[in-house]
């Protein structure tokens, strides 16, 4: 039965737990009323461990409200009956622990028994697994992902795997749309998808994603998440991406037809994260690796180098040294390192570092090592040795960048956890590359394998005190911090709104604006990754100085970084007493919901922002706070609070002396204005804003403040001198890059035209402008150039066009729930379309 629909009669379980009746869990009484009992819960929707919890007791209910004594039971019955020792069974209070609310940690492997004992059907379980692998301790983290447009680096050194080539290109002949690569760490199946991907990319669109499977300090990626960084990279907008999971996978499909796309899937953690991100689309091939088996898939079991292949390895990644008294020496390296691919890459790299030694002395060395170290890992032995060849700096280095929460970093990172000069550190990390310790995905990035990294944890540990791991980690968190401050104070001169002032800004020295934006761009996973851990492990005032620097540059469409970033912010900010820095994320909340299109929710943060910026007595971020608070009234169409929130904002802007919000307050209550048809106020606060954008620079506020105008004047009759205003303004918007701003500018053109009786004109200015709106997900004018195409198809008597754009407009405002749905109901009924 689908989650969240009836239930027409009796539950189809195999369970009978007798009538239902109510047992009392501490914190769900207030919960539960409003849910219907009826309702199969979908757990898709939770968003943190209690939301989850509160979704586990709505199934118990669902179930006929058993007894805990009566789920344990069950649960345990199951548990012995698999064969698990009785010492490991749960008790009557472990079980009711579940169901609790304030929780910090669930035992996954319960909470899914009592699922299939609640409800015993696969499907569902999976759901419950997926959705609890996102609201663990790592939820933030799960939701973050890691999707490229393209592949990694090929090994330049490829050796072998000539069946499996030949396997995957006969399934693509016939037309098979999964090939899962499994085996065991670092047998090379990255290695072998990325060269395959490259076999078969010509003339594809090709997609890399990082599952993070068997991540020893991330959780694996939300498959939902995953999901929506593909459809943006396939032209959907943020704010176009459907919400649920069944959504999504459907609009995956449906963008991947015709595309004939090779998608990588590196890492994969089980059979239930890959399953909603394979597209069974003709022509499309999945590449999945992973250590366990995909059913459904054709499958090749990767095993280590047969003796010719590793050899022949060894020959082109450790070229050109002499093979000495020995002609066995290089079988008997290949041996050592067990024929695994990583292991004989870690070798090689320090082989060829050594000038003067011949295979057999490596060969002596390692069978020495493997006796002195009774390493039984290949890996092991080979990571002891190119560790122990490595200078000391090198090796700080190495163990240094093991503390780095991210999944990559690039040269000035590693420099800051060193303390060094970054061409100091890039030097060491072309060491660490060189000898393949350290993988480089693209130019000036670089990354761990997952076995390395454990290795260099394991050294960090041993051989540094925690002290130098938290003055390493305070240096990296530093970097970012003034790094981000630069770039954004680069990105965006104006909006600074109390941001934290760069401290150290020589370090970045960002040549204009886009040499900013690209740092943000490549850093954001690094920077969301960064807040989560100064958040969880001690830097709290790094995770809300974050939020505040990033928050002008998240909103612009990195909706789901914002609400981690600010997100840990918040949980922080309140754990540590911090009630400015509450109020600070849950403004940044507030607005990041907001330009999601969630309007219920954005007023819900702002005004719990409103309440602890009065406690802290805050004035310049209580009227940020009621300048965004003012938007979302204004979509919603109440006028006349929007009116007051925007005044009040306006009045503290002055007061501070922050003319450039004073500006916008002003544009803002000009906008209300028009709206309520006060065309002389809306004019008087648009030129008077206009004033003050030109004052302090502000060439987006100038640009938005003459849109204003344009329809001002188009309103009052004077379509030709609206025209002109509005070309003015989306000049501006295309000087500042602001494609918004252009969808504004050109649906206001469009309006002019129409009213100047040129409707064919304004019929390409809306196309131009929906083409945009669509492009970067501002529904809202993406609906207003239906609605313009509609009334310019009327006035050039072609009803059919009118009809199929006036149908679009009414959905889009429908489904945002704005007031101008009922006006063009209205105007339907009139035309009688």
């Amino acid at each position: 039965m689908p989650a969240g629909t009836r239930r027409p009669g009796p539950k189809p379980v195999s369970l009978s737990f007798g009538a239902p009746k109510v047992e009392a869990v501490r914190g769900c009484e207030s919960e539960l009323p409003t849910w219907k009992s009826g309702d199969l819960p979908d757990p898709g929707g939770c968003g943190s461990l209690d939301e989850f919890a509160t979704a586990l007791r709505r199934l118990k209910v669902w179930a006929g409200d058993p007894s805990y004594e009566s789920i344990k039971d069950r649960v345990n019955g199951a548990w012995a009956a698999a064969g698990r020792p009785a010492a490991e069974l749960a008790g009557k209070s472990t079980v009711a622990d579940c169901f609790r609310s304030g929780r910090r940690r669930l035992n996954t492997d319960l909470v899914l028994a009592v699922v299939e004992v609640l409800h015993p059907d696969p499907d569902y379980a999976a759901r419950w697994r997926r959705a609890l692998r996102v609201v663990g301790d790592d939820s933030a983290a799960a939701r973050q992902v890691h999707v490229r447009d393209g592949l990694p680096r090929d090994v330049p050194w490829f050796t072998g795997r000539v069946d499996q080539l030949a396997r995957i290109r006969r399934a693509v002949l016939d037309g098979q749309r999964v090939v899962a690569i499994s085996g065991m760490a670092g047998v090379g199946k990255t290695a072998l998808a990325v060269h395959a991907g490259r076999l078969l990319a010509d003339g594809r669109r090709v997609f890399f994603v990082d599952l993070r499977g068997f991540d020893p300090d991330l959780s694996p990626a939300d498959p939902d998440a995953v999901l929506g960084a593909l459809l943006r990279l396939l032209g959907v907008p943020a704010r176009r991406l459907p919400r649920d999971p069944e959504g999504r996978a459907a609009a995956y499909r449906d963008r991947l037809a015709d595309t004939n796309a090779v998608v990588v899937l590196d890492n994969a953690a089980d059979a239930d994260q890959v399953r909603p991100l394979v597209a069974d689309v003709p022509g499309c091939l999945t590449l999945v690796t992973g250590r366990r088996r995909v059913d459904g898939a054709v499958h090749l079991g990767l095993d280590v180098f047969p003796p010719s292949d590793a050899e022949a390895f060894l020959r082109r990644a450790a070229p050109g040294i002499a093979v000495g008294p020995d002609p066995e020496a290089r079988a008997r390296v290949a041996r050592r390192c067990g024929h695994l691919p990583l292991a004989l890459g870690l070798v090689a790299g320090y082989m060829g570092g050594l000038s003067g030694w011949t295979l057999t002395d490596h060969a002596d060395r390692l069978d020495q090592r493997h006796e002195d170290r009774r390493l039984d890992s290949a890996v092991g032995l080979a990571l002891d040795v190119s560790y122990r060849h490595l200078p000391a700096p090198a090796r700080r280095l190495f163990r240094l960048l093991s503390l780095h929460p991210g999944r990559d970093f690039d040269g000035a990172a590693a420099a800051a956890l060193a303390g060094t000069a970054p061409d100091v550190a890039r030097g060491r990390l072309h060491r660490l590359g060189g000898d393949h310790l350290l993988r480089t995905p693209a130019p000036d990035r670089y990354a761990f394998h997952d076995l390395v990294r454990a290795h260099a944890v394991g050294r960090a540990d041993d051989e540094d005190p925690p002290s130098a791991h938290r003055a390493a980690l305070t240096r990296l968190f530093d970097h970012y911090l003034d790094t981000a401050a630069a770039a954004v104070a680069t990105a965006f001169p104006v909006d600074d709104d109390g941001r934290p002032r760069a401290a150290l800004v020589d370090r970045a020295a960002f040549v204009d604006r886009a040499d900013a934006l690209s740092w943000l761009d490549a850093e954001r996973p690094a920077l969301v990754a960064v807040a989560g851990h100064a958040a969880a492990r001690g830097w709290p005032t790094h995770a809300t100085r974050l939020s505040a620097t990033l928050w002008r540059y998240l909103a612009g469409g990195h909706h789901a970084d914002a609400l981690a970033i600010h997100g840990h912010a918040h949980r922080v900010a309140r754990a540590t007493g911090d009630p400015a820095g509450q109020a600070r994320a849950l403004a940044d909340l507030g607005l990041t919901h907001l330009r999601s299109g969630l309007y219920a929710r954005a007023g819900e943060h702002l005004r719990r922002s409103l309440d602890l910026f009065r406690h802290t007595d805050d004035r310049t971020g209580r009227a940020r706070a009621l300048n965004v608070l003012g938007l979302v009234d204004l979509w919603l169409g109440r006028y006349r609070l929007a009116t007051d929130n925007h005044g009040q904002a306006l009045d503290l802007f002055r007061r501070s002396g922050d003319v450039a919000n004073e500006a916008r307050a002003l544009g803002n209550l000009g906008v209300v204005q028009l709206r309520l048809g006060h065309h002389a106020r809306a004019a008087d606060h648009q030129w008077r804003a206009l004033d003050l954008f030109r004052q302090t620079g502000d060439r987006t506020g100038e640009a938005y403040a003459l849109d204003c105008l344009g329809t001002v004047d188009t309103r009052l009759g004077r379509p030709g001198r609206g025209a002109e205003n509005h070309r003015r303004a989306l000049a501006l918007h295309r000087e500042t890059g602001d494609r918004e701003g252009q969808a504004w500018a050109l649906n206001g053109v469009g309006d002019a035209e129409l009213a100047a009786g040129s409707p064919a004109e304004a019929v390409t200015h809306h196309t131009a402008a929906g083409t945009i709106a669509a492009a970067v997900g501002h529904r809202q004018q993406e609906a207003r150039a239906h609605a313009g195409l509609a009334r310019a198809h009327q006035a050039l008597d072609e009803p059919l066009d009118a009809r199929h754009h006036y149908g679009r407009a009414l959905t889009l405002y429908t489904d945002l729930g704005l007031p101008e749905a009922a006006l063009l109901r209205d105007d339907l009924v009139t035309t009688r379309l």
